[in-house]
């Protein structure tokens, strides 16, 4: 690796498994500190410890849709000596056998994607612009989209789709509201990714197929397929870039 991050500290939401664990070995193997949060304290401990030494790879379990963990997290780490100049809000669920095309979608399932896809990258998001204009050094903020949220590939989970069209939203606000204090937010874009999240379809044939009939690449992609992207988004060489997606989706949504 080229050692691009470092200096830097980074945190990253849901990063005890799939696309965020790529992502957080990824910043650690170019030179950074980073923090593996997760709900899932073991996942957490285990993904951290996997990775590196204390000095380079610290565990913190966080519920993204519990504000006061949210806020105590972020508390303690300035407190650690390890604040944040880098914040990957990637965790989410997607509740395949529940969400559904929008009549046929319960509240009970619509509440609970809310809760933790679109309010908790929102309290990541506002928490880690808090941290960052204490520190008074800028930074930079990366929220985990979706295809789902930009065309019709998620005709059949509204309430997935409708929250990750929020995050696209949430990114391009925030941006422009905090570009003066030199915090650059920005969204990567992944499509469909062969992670533990979407085992109900990776597991049927068929509907693998299906999916990966929709990307011209004609593969689905993999975890590490983003984490250079995620790099450049974390690094100087983004300097000038704020408020933008960034498609890592075998061009799914080009069609």
């Amino acid at each position: 690796m080229t050692a691009r991050l470092t200096g830097r500290t980074a945190l990253v939401t849901g990063a005890g498994s799939g696309i965020g664990r790529a992502i957080a070995d990824r910043f650690v193997d170019e030179g950074a500190r980073v923090v593996y949060a997760d709900r899932d304290a073991a996942a957490a401990s285990g993904a951290a410890s996997a990775a590196g030494s204390d000095d380079r790879a610290v565990a913190c379990t966080m519920d993204i849709a519990d504000e006061a963990g949210v806020e105590a997290g972020f508390a303690a780490l300035v407190a650690q000596g390890w604040t944040p100049d880098v914040v990957v809000a990637n965790a989410g669920v997607q509740l395949f056998g529940h969400d559904a095309a929008v009549a046929d979608v319960s509240l009970e399932t619509w509440n609970r994607t809310v809760a933790v896809n679109l309010t908790g990258t929102f309290l990541t998001v506002k928490h880690a612009v808090r941290t960052m204009l204490a520190a008074g050094s800028g930074g930079s903020i990366i929220a985990t989209g979706s295809p789902t949220g930009l065309n019709g590939e998620g005709a059949g989970f509204a309430a997935y789709s409708s929250t990750k069209g929020g995050i696209h939203a949430l990114v391009r606000a925030t941006a422009m509201a905090y570009a003066h204090d030199g915090i650059r937010v920005n969204t990567v874009v992944p499509g469909y990714t062969e992670t533990s999240l979407v085992s109900a379809i990776s597991g049927d044939p068929a509907s693998r197929a299906a999916i990966v009939s929709r990307t011209p690449l004609g593969r689905p992609g993999t975890p590490e397929d983003v984490t250079g992207i995620m790099v450049y988004l974390a690094s100087e060489e983004s300097s000038y870039a704020t408020g933008a997606e960034f498609r890592v989706d075998g061009g799914m949504t080009s069609l």
